[in-house]
């Protein structure tokens, strides 16, 4: 199948820092596919290569055939960008942002015009079109962002944290014309996120951290990689009873509030060991398979959401 963007060996540094350290991947046309990694991991200074927005310094990277380092004109004709900051202009209505976008791409006339209706419709805006875009909601905007960078219809958008700040149901709809655009028009979506059920949605995963490439693949080709299933205990006072249940269990526990999880080998005979041990104690259990955020933390020692150290970004 066609690669729409390439990357070989990418080396880069700021000063004595290493943000990201022989980096290799092949994104496939008309996928979705996720750079995750936690805050640190060298996901940004990746996308700002891929987006033209810093220069190469060692390695390779073409996007749809064309040299980020000696074409970057003909790659940024490919490319839609939306960024983890709004990069709309709140004086401007919904209509005059995306008019001014497109014409940036050289449409005009007719054209122009007919490219803005369309996105309107396709993104659920024909209501906002005379709206200034400084009073909508963080969702909306988001959904004006994601059709301003559709007016030139790119091969390849490219999304940097895009649901930064959106509560759940914002961040729903927005995945929803995400996806939709990727079924019904084949666009290659390069998403960077930290948030694994983000990542989880898409087609393949490059997980990054400290500026490496700790594994690739499907989400359930990455999970398939543990063995047993994740079991989540809420517990009474859990910071005191985790030695215990360590000690119970054995491997790797881990705590977060009032929550410890665990990698279950054997369910049915963990559950009824910690009942007997902990008894009223527990609040809840939770058995689940393993997630992409197990996969991380089983790889690298640290969970998705520790930020990575200075060395990257």
């Amino acid at each position: 199948m066609t690669s729409i963007a390439v990357a070989r060996n990418i080396r880069y540094n700021y000063g004595t820092r290493t943000a990201l350290d022989d980096v290799t991947f092949s994104v496939t046309a008309g996928i979705l596919f996720g750079l995750l990694g936690p805050n640190g991991s060298g996901k940004t200074t990746l996308f700002r290569l891929l987006a033209t927005l810093i220069p190469m310094q060692s390695g390779e990277l073409s996007v749809c055939g064309f040299d980020v380092t000696t074409q970057q004109s003909s790659v940024r004709r490919q490319l839609g960008v939306t960024f983890q900051s709004p990069a709309l202009d709140v004086r401007l209505t919904v209509a005059e942002n995306l008019k001014c976008h497109g014409s940036l791409y050289g449409l005009s006339g007719a054209t122009l015009n007919r490219r803005v209706s369309e996105m309107l419709e396709q993104f659920g805006i024909v209501d906002r079109r005379q709206t200034i875009v400084g009073t909508l909601s963080g969702g909306l905007k988001r959904r004006v962002e994601l059709a301003k960078g559709m007016m030139h219809n790119p091969k390849v958008l490219l999304l940097d944290e895009p649901t930064s700040g959106l509560d759940p149901r914002a961040r729903q709809e927005f995945w929803e014309f995400v996806t939709a655009q990727q079924q019904t028009q084949g666009t290659t979506m390069i998403v960077a996120t930290h948030l694994m059920p983000e990542a989880e949605l898409c087609d393949r995963v490059l997980l990054l951290d400290r500026g490496r490439t700790v594994a690739e693949g499907t989400p359930m080709e990455l999970q398939s990689r543990l063995d047993g299933e994740r079991l989540s205990v809420r517990l009474r006072d859990a910071t005191s009873h985790l030695d215990s249940l360590r000690t119970l269990i054995g491997g790797h526990v881990e705590l977060q509030g009032d929550r410890i999880t665990l990698r279950a080998s054997n369910p049915a005979e963990q559950i009824r060991e910690i009942m007997h041990a902990f008894g009223d104690q527990i609040l809840s259990l939770e058995l689940t398979r393993p997630s992409l955020e197990d996969v991380f933390l089983e790889l690298t020692g640290r969970s998705l959401s520790q930020t990575g150290d200075s060395n990257a970004r």
